[in-house]
């Protein structure tokens, strides 16, 4: 049997600052001591602070009316994993719990196996998320930077009375003389030409 994954995962854990957001009762104290066995850095905090601490890597939080604007950041777009804690006989707005767009879901009384998994799968899921909005990014930024190439070929085809693939060859040529890419030399010459009009 391979037991490289296992302890890999137990590693990994044993990494995390973890808080704790729930009442200190017996359900919440099981809570704490299924995550003490990760070896994880835990902090239990009640009663519940107006923002979601962000300095955690996992968060798990007990559901309240007002828990989506207490999260920073857009919904689905945490700083932190959320895992969303359902108190013992509650009844679950759907609604509220879509709001929070947590990564993961415990409901109380909790078994520590299932906290071992939704910690998993929660900061899984954080992780995968956080990589998504990167990809984004890169592309929002490639695309920013395609348009801003586009109006400076346009500048160069109407200023230098040449074509669009000169116009090209030449800012490729320039960019790489000045050891820049060609979306900033694109850029530098498309906020000249808006300053000199």
């Amino acid at each position: 049997m391979n037991t490289t994954g296992g302890l890999s995962h137990s590693r990994k854990l044993s990494q995390l600052d973890i808080a704790v957001i729930c009442q200190r009762n017996d359900h919440g104290d099981a809570l704490v001591r299924a995550l003490q066995k990760t070896r994880a850095r835990i902090k239990h905090i009640w009663p519940m602070p107006d923002e979601i601490p962000s300095e955690y890597d996992v968060v798990f939080c007990v559901l309240a009316d007002d828990l989506p604007r207490r999260i920073r950041g857009e919904p689905g777009n945490s700083p932190t994993a959320i895992i969303v804690v359902i108190p013992a006989n509650a009844t679950v707005d759907h609604k509220l719990l879509e709001n929070c767009t947590p990564h993961g879901l415990v409901h109380m009384p909790c078994t520590p196996q299932s906290v071992l998994n939704n910690l998993m799968l929660g900061r899984s899921n954080f992780l995968y998320e956080r990589r998504l909005r990167q990809r984004i990014e890169k592309l929002d930024e490639n695309l920013r930077s395609m348009k801003t190439i586009e109006r400076a070929k346009v500048i160069m085809m109407q200023r230098d009375n040449i074509s669009e693939e000169e116009a090209f060859r030449q800012l490729r040529l320039r960019a790489m003389h000045r050891r820049v890419t060609i979306g900033s030399l694109a850029s530098a010459i498309v906020d000249a030409q808006d300053i000199l009009g």
